[in-house]
């Protein structure tokens, strides 16, 4: 049986660069009934195993630790895991609503993929800057895709208010107790492989939500990257302002002013630390990944292999969230950035 992960409050004085491993957010009142619990992901797991198939865990020697393929899910990225189990709990009250929600392009693409499986009708709204690749795809799945704001959060006051005033259901992309148990099942796919820590992509924060349910209760290190300057969570966490105005990055998936209230909750719980790479980090590490690994990867995707490099263990892993990025960009990152790395 697995010893319960050592907890420790204050950040080491040698600790590398960027690293964040302890838990300096800890603090005496800690929520006693969490909003998601690990039998919400068990069931969860269970609607899910009939339709989707466990995601490839692959060992990549270049960096000596394992890598959870998420971007080879039938929608490109994890997401598709939250948005079918909300639906399928939807589904089951008896509730055949159109739904609707805001995304940067991977949730949408989810619900898009879930709503044609189980015969909803759904409508994605956009920031209007999204990847066309995961537009695109939302397109091709079904849904109709709406382009409105700059910004994620922009987005999604647009469909609050259309949803109200067209009776559609309203699914947030992580701040819903659905989808972060239905993001959860991707830890449970990890547990026969015993890992000694998790790095997972924090944006929202559903994933780390999820995950850490998880992976807390099996004794199992769980740790969140961000990319400095995109870190709502972090900044949440470390006492700082709630809503920050984020950089631009090519991880435009974790790109979020204000991590959820519910994903925050949990994960000031559950996770061990949180860790930030560089942008230049991220642009490298898609570009290895490609060359090194033969595995396309987006900006968000590659946030977590990047973050292998601040966590110490016999065996690591960090999941790969998505592989939607456009052929054009990748190419581009290809030329900026394959002269520097390692040969």
């Amino acid at each position: 049986m697995r010893a319960t992960a050592e907890r420790r409050w204050a950040p080491a004085p040698t600790q590398a660069r960027g690293m964040e491993t302890e838990r300096p957010w800890d603090s005496p009142t800690a929520v006693q009934v969490p909003p998601v619990t690990l039998r919400d992901v068990r069931v969860a797991s269970r609607r899910l195993q009939a339709v989707l198939p466990p995601s490839p865990l692959v060992y990549s020697g270049t960096r000596e630790a394992w890598l959870k393929l998420e971007s080879l899910q039938p929608t490109g990225a994890y997401k598709v895991r939250g948005a079918l189990n909300a639906l399928m709990v939807q589904v089951e009250r008896g509730d055949k609503r159109p739904v609707m929600a805001a995304s940067a392009g991977n949730h949408g693409a989810g619900v898009a993929w879930a709503a044609r499986h189980l015969g909803l009708e759904a409508q994605i709204v956009v920031p209007e800057d999204a990847p066309r690749a995961k537009t695109a795809r939302i397109t091709a799945l079904g849904a109709k895709v709406v382009r409105f704001g700059s910004t994620f959060e922009e987005s999604l006051s647009w469909a609050e208010h259309h949803a109200q005033n067209q009776e559609h259901r309203l699914l947030h992309a992580f701040d819903d107790p659905d989808i972060i148990a239905g993001q959860g099942t991707v830890a449970l796919e990890l547990l026969d492989a015993e890992p000694d820590v998790v790095a997972v992509p924090v944006g929202g924060g559903g994933l780390a939500a999820g995950t850490s349910i998880v992976l807390r209760a099996a004794g199992i290190r769980v740790v969140g990257v961000q990319v400095v300057g995109v870190d709502a969570l972090g900044s949440h966490l470390r006492g700082g302002p709630d809503r920050i105005d984020p950089r631009a990055t090519v991880a435009d998936g974790l790109r979020v002013r204000e991590a959820g209230r519910l994903t925050r909750t949990l994960c000031r719980d559950g996770l061990d630390g949180v860790v930030m790479v560089t942008e230049d980090e991220v642009r490298d590490t898609m570009v290895s990944l490609a060359a090194e690994e033969h595995l396309v990867v987006e900006g968000a995707g590659a946030v977590s292999v990047a973050g292998l490099s601040r966590l110490s263990g016999h065996r690591r892993v960090a999941v790969v969230s998505g592989g939607n990025v456009d052929l054009e960009v990748l190419a581009d990152l290809v030329r900026e950035r394959r002269p520097s790395l390692r040969s």
